[in-house]
């Protein structure tokens, strides 16, 4: 690797802390006091030496990483770009780990094997992986892009892209579907001028819950219209789709942040020794 490169990686790798991090202050604070940093480093280096077959160094390098920064990554294991490690103590990383690009670990997770035999014996995290703090993968398996684990969760079964597992063992809680249902949810009430602070699977308000299931009504009709004019238009008929008007619902966002405020008041009056 040039000089620059690995100047430039080191920005990198410094640009994804920020971003990741509103702990961090400045760069030299991230270099000299993020232990995750640092043992992705000497990791990079001991890695080198281990492909280079320099066995021995290798392992006397990983294990002074270890005892620097309290994370123990082995040298075999293959890293993406803009790794980061939060808080570092007590992450463990096998030797046939593989981790993408933008993966995120928390402190004390564990990416381990179950098994003696020699070959693939450690997990495999694909780009834009989570994992919470305490959490143990364990096996050959394969944690799909853009997947969240829990913490303290034990994964002992592949988890698909985008789904998120938490528990002992892990089950999947949220899927990608469920997401991106979402998502879809918010991007329809922002164009109708409707901010869906409160219009979540999980929120036990059973008005947002309705306006929940108008959203999802609407986007189906919208997909259908659209089809319907894109139909018409290959007929050959002269269709115009107008821009949706914006509504004005400034008045019911405002009682409706009064009732959330007025329910909270309530709720810390309560005394539970009555």
């Amino acid at each position: 690797m040039q000089q620059m490169g690995i100047r430039a990686r080191l920005k990198e790798d410094i640009a994804s802390i920020y971003h990741r991090d509103p702990a961090a202050n400045s760069a030299f604070e991230i270099l000299t006091n993020y232990p995750g940093m640092q043992a992705i480093w000497l990791h990079r280096i001991s890695h080198k030496l281990w492909c280079r077959n320099w066995r021995l160094s290798a392992r006397l390098l990983s294990t002074f990483s270890r005892w620097a920064t309290g994370v123990e990554i082995h040298p075999g294991a293959r890293i993406g770009r803009r790794f980061f490690i939060d808080h570092g103590m007590g992450v463990v990383i096998g030797e046939t780990a593989e981790i993408g690009d933008d993966v995120t670990l928390y402190h004390g997770v564990t990416l381990g094997g179950t098994s003696w035999n020699a070959g693939k014996r450690h997990p495999t995290l694909h780009n834009n992986v989570v994992v919470g703090a305490g959490a143990k993968i364990l096996g050959p398996l394969e944690i799909g892009e853009g997947a969240r684990v829990g913490s303290n969760s034990v994964v002992v079964k592949p988890v698909e892209p985008g789904n998120t597992v938490t528990g002992i063992p892990a089950r999947t809680v949220i899927s990608k579907a469920e997401r991106e249902k979402e998502h879809r949810r918010t991007h329809l009430a922002k164009k109708y001028g409707f901010d869906a602070y409160a219009v979540s699977p999980d929120n036990p308000d059973p008005v947002a819950s309705a306006i929940g299931s108008m959203l999802d009504h609407m986007h189906l009709i919208d997909a259908r219209m659209s089809e319907i004019c894109q139909a018409l238009k290959e007929q050959g008929c002269s269709v115009e789709i107008s821009q949706l008007p914006e509504l004005n619902v400034t008045a019911f966002v405002d009682a409706e942040q009064e009732a959330a405020d007025s329910r909270r008041k309530e709720h810390e009056r309560f005394d539970p020794g009555i």
